[in-house]
């Protein structure tokens, strides 16, 4: 299970500890258990690389991919996106077998048994021994290619296995698909898939060349139970695959490269030449720069102290928070809208980049990209902005850069503010703004578009409900399954909306966003003391309790009875100081030890502010004490992971901010952006700042009497002066700060609680 480690020249570890941020990175934490996801793999990728090259092990389900449990591989597939799959290889000895099979293995599959003793893998790279075959297997990537490995046993029957029909998440119609041989050590193709249910919305061309380097005997291939032993070229729909065949002496290699684009064959070629030919046949060029990559990028923040354990959880989930999302176009900058037509970016180095929902992603990865990778938060405001151009929509989810109307509300506004509100400026603000606005003053839809084969229904674009939630100020009962929560959730994207409109100077829009933005108070029962399901006509649902979850998205009305980034002061006013702490602290005592699927629920994207409001209500030691129990308690340095669902990365840098002590509750979206302190998991940790956007060198925060037990803020300076409030400015950090804060293992309830050092939300 351990990360391997591989030799490399010119690294200079954080102060002389001999170890590299890849070496506390596993990628098999998160593998099995309930935060299994099909984006969650233990493959070769680089940062959002198109190629997400991974082993799969299971059939198609909301589980699809690898799962640590099963001792059977199917073989290694490139793409591991949201609602995406496709192209799987595997080497094979002995007689042709072209079933998949079940997970446990039959002897009609070419599945293959392995043992975890034999695997390995690190950021940028995988490796397995295959037993039913005897071949060593390992891969590699750049951000649109993927390079195998193969050492064989002798085999007077081998062959490498090209399967199109790959389970994923959602069920995957292949159609349409063509390979061809163009040679004996290149093989070309594409095929168009559509998913079966749930996203059907999710329909791509997937094109793609395969180089060997060692010529093959032949090709043939299938067409469902179809057989052809010699082919230059198989089409079809279904399971749909080729096989090159071999003989192999003892320890001879095969490497196998290949280039996916979404818009075409000769795009393909350009990714596999552009980004591999440097690299000519050298697999461990390739995986050396893979690794480089990965250091540079996990480098940005240096932790000191700490457990291994803590490390290993702490540098694991920052490469998750970068690796599950996607780019998708190609190196020349070609990508396929929304509309399916092929476009040009102006600038091929600031990608198109695609995912899930951007739901309550402002609790987690925008904060973590804006503090550490500003340049990364600008690329995906970027290309929110170009789909907009190409589509005339802002996207919630843009799955393969379709409008998927994953989740709810608008909550891809919080990544475009919070960007703005940073001072990250390499985007059209006013471009920005009137996106912005449309999308929260224009109904929703369904989006109808595409050229593949005719029309179809894409997916839905802007807020589901927004006329009732405009003339009646909430979202009605009548309406839809999760009423009360739309209305909390769209009052936050109307508060957004207010401070982008306030930061260009738009004041009548300003006003007109910061009335919605108090919406949520009519949703608030004060006879119950609860966000409550209301009817058209204005009275309250009958049926309540705060463990019901109607009326409430993946949460209960008690977790999104604390659901108002954007104005803690005024539900703290709504619910009464001592309620809310009683309540709030309660709800996590009951939910001990995991604090998933209990009264709070912190492994899903509803609930995750829960540790930090005690902040905002005078007893931020409750913040530290709860933050450091959810580290210890809801992450683990396991294949089971995470007590919740990971999803694309929220998780990951949820943790990472849990671990420096940092969060926004308002997604960093005010005009003077905050970070709230909590209990920073290390002795010291180092952010290095990007030059570009922020003019210090560093971030230091740095944590005296630094242990397990010492979890409680004695006391705190600010670049030498003391600190008597649990927040600082994102200002004082971009300008290079250090944060000493001395630690205990009692609370020091006089730091931080006095009414006036609550963090500040609506400043003047």
């Amino acid at each position: 299970m351990a990360a391997a480690t591989l030799g490399r020249a010119g690294w200079a570890s954080p102060r002389g500890s001999g170890r590299l941020p890849i070496d506390d990175v596993d990628p098999f934490i998160g593998t099995t258990n309930a935060g299994l996801r099909w984006m969650l793999f233990p493959g070769a990728s680089m940062p959002f690389g198109m190629v997400k090259f991974s082993p799969d092990n299971r059939v198609g389900n909301i589980r699809a991919g690898y799962d640590y449990t099963i001792g059977t591989l199917l073989g290694f597939s490139h793409i591991h996106s949201w609602t995406m799959s496709g192209l799987l290889m595997i080497p094979t000895t002995g007689p042709l077998k072209l079933v998949q099979g079940p997970e446990s293995g039959s002897p009609e599959s070419f599945r293959s048994r392995f043992r975890h003793e034999t695997e390995s893998a690190s950021p940028g790279y995988y490796a397995v021994t295959l037993d039913d075959y005897g071949v060593r297997c390992e891969l590699s990537a750049t951000t649109r290619a993927g390079i195998q490995r193969y050492t064989f046993p002798k085999a007077d029957q081998a062959r490498v296995l090209v399967v199109l029909n790959v389970p994923g998440e959602y069920g995957t119609v292949v159609q349409n698909a063509v390979i061809r041989r163009v040679s004996d050590t290149e093989i070309e193709g594409e095929t168009e898939q559509t998913n079966t249910h749930v996203y059907t919305f999710q329909k791509y061309k997937l094109h793609f060349v395969i180089q060997f380097s060692k010529p093959f005997d032949s090709m043939g291939g299938w067409v469902g139970t179809n057989v052809t032993q010699d082919a230059r070229e198989i089409a079809g729909q279904g399971d749909v695959g080729v096989f090159a065949n071999y003989r192999m002496k003892e320890g001879e290699v095969i490497l196998v490269k290949t280039g996916i684009s979404y818009v075409s064959i000769d795009q393909a070629r350009l990714n596999l030449e552009t980004e591999m030919n440097r690299f000519g046949w050298e697999f461990d060029a390739v995986r050396n720069n893979a690794c480089n990559t990965w250091n540079n990028l996990l480098g940005k923040i240096e932790v000191e102290g700490g457990s291994e354990t803590d490390r290993r959880k702490f540098y694991t989930n920052l490469y998750r928070s970068y690796v599950a999302r996607t780019i998708f176009s190609d190196v020349n900058g070609k990508y396929v809208d929304p509309t399916g037509r092929v476009r040009q970016l102006a600038n091929p180095e600031s990608p198109m980049l695609g995912c899930d929902a951007f739901w309550n992603t402002f609790w987690n990865l925008n904060q973590l990209w804006g503090l550490v990778t500003p340049e990364v938060l600008a690329q995906w405001a970027r290309s929110q902005i170009q789909l907009n151009d190409d589509g005339g929509w802002l996207s919630k989810g843009p799955g393969g850069l379709r409008y998927s109307g994953v989740m709810v509300a608008e909550h891809d506004i919080a990544l475009l503010v919070g960007a703005w509100q940073k001072g990250i400026r390499t985007f059209d603000g006013e471009k920005a703004f009137a996106a912005i606005k449309h999308v929260q003053t224009t109904p929703g839809k369904v989006y109808y578009e595409g050229i593949y084969s005719g029309r179809w229904i894409d997916g839905w674009v802007g807020m589901e409900q927004l006329p009732a939630y405009r003339d009646l100020g909430y979202v009605p009962a009548e309406e839809k399954s999760a009423w009360t929560s739309l209305t909390l959730e769209y009052a936050y994207d109307d508060w957004c909306a207010a401070q982008m409109a306030r930061a260009l100077g738009k004041s009548e829009d300003f006003q007109y966003f910061s009335k919605r933005a108090q919406n949520y108070r009519n949703v608030w029962d004060a006879s119950v003391g609860y966000f409550r399901p209301r009817h058209r006509d204005g009275t309250w649902m009958k049926e309540f309790s705060p463990s019901q979850t109607k009326g409430f998205l993946e949460g209960t009305a008690w977790q999104y009875s604390f659901w108002v980034p954007h104005d803690v002061k005024g539900l703290i006013g709504l619910m009464g100081r001592d309620e809310f702490v009683r309540r709030l602290n309660q709800g996590f005592e009951d939910s001990q030890p995991n604090f998933a699927r209990g009264v709070v629920d912190v492994g899903n994207e509803a609930n995750m502010q829960a540790p930090w409001l005690f902040n905002y209500a005078g007893a931020p030691w409750l913040t530290q004490k709860w933050t450091r129990e959810v580290m210890e308690h809801s992450f683990s340095a396991s294949p089971s992971g995470y007590t919740g669902d990971e999803d694309q990365g929220q998780m990951g840098a949820y943790f990472v901010m849990l671990a420096m002590g940092l969060f926004e509750m308002d997604g960093g979206c005010s005009i003077k952006p905050i970070y709230e302190i909590g209990s920073p998991l290390f002795c010291r940790i180092v952010v290095h700042l990007d030059r570009k956007y922020y003019p210090g060198r560093q971030f230091v925060i740095e944590t005296r009497n630094q242990s397990p037990g010492n979890v409680y803020i004695q006391s705190a300076t600010l670049n030498g002066q003391p600190l008597n409030q649990p927040w600082i400015y994102h200002s004082d950090v971009a300008n290079g700060a250090e944060l000493v804060l001395t630690m205990g293992p009692e609370p020091n309830k006089n730091w931080g609680s006095a009414p006036w050092a609550a963090p500040p939300q609506n400043e003047p």
